[in-house]
């Protein structure tokens, strides 16, 4: 048996694969390579380069390869693009991940792990924001996650699968032991652009609104580890292969850093100072959003390794130091 990543030659994806080979399972990657990198993809995992909306495509891979769950992480994630051309989010998003899904039913796959957003949660009115809250996405990109969200639920009540939808706040950092990292080129990660920015691969930083109601201004989010995020992948996975029922949970730490912060952050851990410009707000980007996460703790045993904003930090400008040294030897 194995277990289909989709979007495993991705930032998030390519973790989960290391993650299930050091934990000896199968993994099988499918990925069209757009963002994705197929020299992430470690040679024990079968790489498929392909669409998640191609159902014959799909139906091949998990029959070939014996697939019993999937993890879906394929999909577009920057919020502003999404407003800028909605019509691509909902069909990358939503209208791929309906085929996805089609495609587990039809073959039997029974248990699905779905990468979703805390950008369904929209402007929230409390924080830390609970699962419960209100979903009101103010994005296409929220938005074409809660849509697949909502399918997961009535495609479960309808057919013998179970599903854990993850609702990730921001994800930063690298594999610890330098495996892989965030290479995904026009990256628009906080944490990554400030790297790139003390390494001198920019030559400055911007931040978008600086009249945010919060407390200096810029706003405010929950960073995840990504090794700690792929972990609760695994355990979300076993539960349901142990019979646990479909479930949606926030990942977060239940702290959160402010823009300005993080990139103090960075000066403080790089040792480097750079030009930091101060611009207008950007569409979709909610003042705070911190993730409560007792829930996520309790239902999967889920402790982090890594809740460490200095830590994190470290991490990716390791990687982004790696990056270039792969770039010089090419």
């Amino acid at each position: 048996m194995s277990v289909l990543v989709t979007g495993g030659a991705g930032y998030i994806g390519s973790h989960m694969v290391l993650d299930l080979l050091d934990a000896g399972e199968g993994a099988v990657v499918l990925d069209n390579l757009s963002t994705g990198i197929r020299r992430t993809v470690p040679s024990a995992a079968a790489l498929v380069v392909g669409e998640t909306g191609d159902q014959r495509l799909l139906q091949s891979v998990i029959r070939e390869h014996a697939v019993d769950a999937v993890i879906h992480f394929a999909g577009s994630i920057v919020v502003p693009d999404s407003v800028a051309d909605p019509l691509s989010y909902y069909h990358n998003n939503t209208c791929n991940s309906r085929s996805l899904i089609e495609a587990c039913v039809r073959a039997g796959v029974r248990h699905f792990i779905f990468s979703s957003t805390a950008a369904v949660y929209g402007m929230p009115r409390e924080n830390p924001v609970r699962e419960d809250a209100e979903l009101k996405p103010v994005s296409p990109y929220g938005a074409s996650k809660l849509m697949t969200e909502t399918m997961l639920a009535d495609v479960a009540r309808a057919h013998d699968l179970r599903y854990v939808a993850l609702r990730y706040f921001n994800v930063a950092g690298a594999d610890p032991k330098g495996r892989s990292g965030q290479s995904t080129p026009r990256a628009t990660h906080l944490i990554k652009v400030a790297c790139q920015t003390a390494l001198g691969k920019r030559g400055h930083i911007d931040v978008f609104g600086t009249d945010y109601p919060t407390p200096d201004g810029t706003c405010v989010r929950d960073y995840i580890q990504v090794t700690d995020l792929v972990r609760a992948h695994s355990a979300a996975l076993r539960r349901l292969r142990q019979g646990g029922p479909s479930d949606v949970l926030n990942c977060g730490y239940t702290k959160g850093y402010s823009v300005l912060e993080v990139i103090e952050a960075v000066k403080r851990v790089s040792g480097r100072d750079f030009e930091v410009r101060l611009s207008e707000r950007r569409p979709g980007d909610p003042a705070a959003i911190v993730a409560a996460s007792d829930r996520i703790r309790a239902a999967l045993g889920w402790t982090p390794r890594f809740d460490d904003l200095d830590t994190i930090v470290a991490q990716a400008l390791a990687w982004e130091q790696e990056v270039s040294r792969r770039e010089q030897a090419s």
